[in-house]
């Protein structure tokens, strides 16, 4: 039976983004095709976010649709992935029967068995002739779940973990064609990837569904992580982000470490409490946070840029600030979610801190790496939710002043929506209307812009190194190409708009898509061309190729830009001829 074509759509953050492609790279090796569009699919997956309503609310829109499809369409497969499938589980099945496949994120890699079971049943209705109200009666449910499995406690190591192995064989070859039907696209050069040290969560926070879909906080062998990083080098990659949802609560005890299959299995997390104190086992029996960045750094240098998201402000400890001071080619820039600037709010969210112990954190965060005389200042970045429940005027005040004085490069700023599955949807009461959520929300985004805009202005005249991601969106519109025609690479959808895995990302900040190296060609050369990409502290910098570069040569390279002109968080440059050909390659 030949293998079918593949729509993956992604919604939600970075994690996901990572899930998809290493889905994606496992079902291409079994010779699954993936397609730029749902309507050649043969199979459609979405892999799910349940944090923003907003995704979630997406994702039921195109199960709707999906279902209508399906009535002239019997053998098509439809598969929800990620944590909507976690929490919603077999209602979600009950509530939508279109959905064939469901796995959670903790399950993926038992997908393309899944797959294959779905995708044969439903083949079979094809030869068996069976009309379309038949086919609804003929099951082909397949469902993998993690359920409470991950927080058994009996043992520090996990239990044997096959989703490891996901990880460990993730495609990293430098040039990649993973869409046959597009072989004219070329290859695809992929320069900056996502690492997974940690998986789950430990925290609790009363909005977050995180814990109860991921598990509990497991943290990868240090040697697993250091020798993907090695391979992504060895493919071309030269920015690596090392992901987590507290990624600054690393830490792997050697002692303790239990080998299954000849595979040294992850460990259940137990971060050391020391607060900014240096772990006493530090570089004995334990691997921390700190000791990874530095490894990495010294045993991979060819990555150019190293960085890592999401940080936990609590328990950030002086040794991680001192290996980022002391290594250059780790990226000074820190997304570090405050949630709130009010003491009473962050104690209902569970957060684990107080406003005080956060602006600590900043502070010292600041004392170890704001080098601004050097060419080298410190970005700070976070997340606010306003409107929790029985927030009041005061609090939202108390988070102003708290935007005021940390001056975020940029806030992500929600307006808080009560999500099934966290306890404060269980016991609090949504009791802040929505007309002051979208006041209160308005008004932070407003603070906000203004620092953004005052921090932007202090590049005016510097010169940056920029890692180059693609066409600028307006560029973008300029040529009016079709997101389909860019080919090559697995279509990944994020927020509806198509993102190829192994060529560009989303860019939330500039409002478009960066487009795949392949996208660019001949046709960019000799006409004005605008670039997009990001600083080391994370700014994004649009600039023009110079007369005499090629556009397709400079992306996925680091450039010194000089800034010109600023707009928010958009920073506007110029590359000269002479430093576009001496830029890194």
């Amino acid at each position: 039976m030949s293998r079918p074509r593949v729509y993956l759509e992604t919604f939600g953050c970075q994690m996901n983004e990572l899930d998809s492609e290493l889905v994606a790279g496992q079902l291409h090796a079994l010779g699954y095709r993936f397609v730029d569009e749902p309507e050649g699919a043969q199979v459609i997956l979405y892999n799910t976010c349940s944090v923003r309503e907003h995704a979630e609310q997406k994702v039921w829109s195109r199960l709707g649709e999906l279902a209508i499809r399906k009535q002239d369409d019997p053998v098509l497969v439809v598969g929800v992935l990620g944590c909507l499938a976690e929490r919603d589980g077999v209602a979600l099945v009950k509530r939508m029967p279109v959905v064939d496949v469901l796995c959670g994120p903790g399950e993926l890699d038992k997908l393309p068995s899944l797959l294959d079971n779905a995708y044969r049943t439903r083949q079979s209705l094809l030869a068996d002739r069976v009309t379309a109200t038949d086919a609804d009666r003929r099951s082909a449910s397949q469902i993998a779940l993690q359920g409470n499995s991950s927080r058994r406690s009996a043992t520090l190591a996990a239990a044997q973990d096959s989703l490891e192995m996901l990880d460990l064989s993730r495609a990293t070859s430098p040039l990649e064609t993973m869409d046959e039907d597009h072989p004219s696209a070329g290859a695809v050069r992929k320069r900056s990837a996502y690492v997974r040290i940690t998986r789950g969560c430990n925290k609790f926070c009363t909005y977050c569904v995180v814990p109860f879909t991921r598990g509990a906080e497991v943290h990868r062998p240090p040697e697993h992580i250091i020798d993907e990083c090695k391979k992504l080098a060895d493919a071309g990659v030269i920015e690596i982000t090392l992901l987590g949802q507290t990624v600054n609560h690393y830490r792997f005890e050697h002692g303790a470490a239990v080998t299954i299959g000849g595979v040294v299995q992850p460990q259940k997390g137990r971060s050391y409490a020391g607060g900014h104190r240096r772990d006493p086992f530090a570089g004995l029996r334990v691997t921390t946070f700190a000791d990874l960045l530095s490894r990495i750094h010294e045993e991979v240098p060819s990555i150019e840029r190293l960085r890592f998201v999401t940080s936990y402000p609590r328990d950030f400890g002086d040794d991680v600030l001192e290996v980022i001071r002391d290594h250059p080619r780790i990226c000074r820039y820190l997304h570090v979610p405050a949630q709130s600037g009010s003491d009473r709010i962050l104690k209902l969210m569970n957060r684990g801190y107080t406003v005080s112990e956060y602006l600590e954190f900043i502070d010292r965060a600041r004392g170890f790496l704001h080098e601004p005389a050097k060419g080298r200042p410190l970005s700070i970045s976070g997340d606010i939710i306003v409107g929790f429940p029985t927030e009041s005027e005061a609090d939202f005040d108390a988070t102003i002043g708290l935007i005021e004085r940390v001056r975020y490069k940029n806030c992500f700023i929600f307006k808080y929506s009560p999500r099934p599955g966290t306890t404060a949807f269980d016991k609090l009461e949504d009791d802040v209307p929505d007309a002051i959520k979208r006041r209160w929300n308005n008004t932070a985004l407003d603070v906000q812009s203004r620092i953004s805009d005052e921090l932007s202005r202090e590049s005016l005249g510097r010169t940056l190194g920029v890692f180059v991601e693609g066409l600028s969106r307006m560029e973008e519109k300029k040529r009016e190409r079709p997101a389909k025609s860019c080919g090559g690479g697995v279509s990944l959808t994020i927020g509806g708009k198509v993102i190829h895995s192994h060529a560009g990302e989303e860019d939330e900040d500039a409002g478009g898509l960066m487009a795949p190296v392949e996208a660019l060609g001949e046709a960019v050369m000799g006409a004005t061309t605008q670039l997009s990409g990001r600083s080391d502290g994370d700014h994004i910098v649009f600039f023009d190729v110079p007369s005499g570069a090629s556009a397709d040569e400079l992306v996925g390279r680091i450039v010194p830009v000089t800034i010109e002109r600023v707009q928010r968080l958009s920073l506007f440059g110029r590359l000269d001829g002479a430093s576009a050909g001496r830029s890194k390659k």
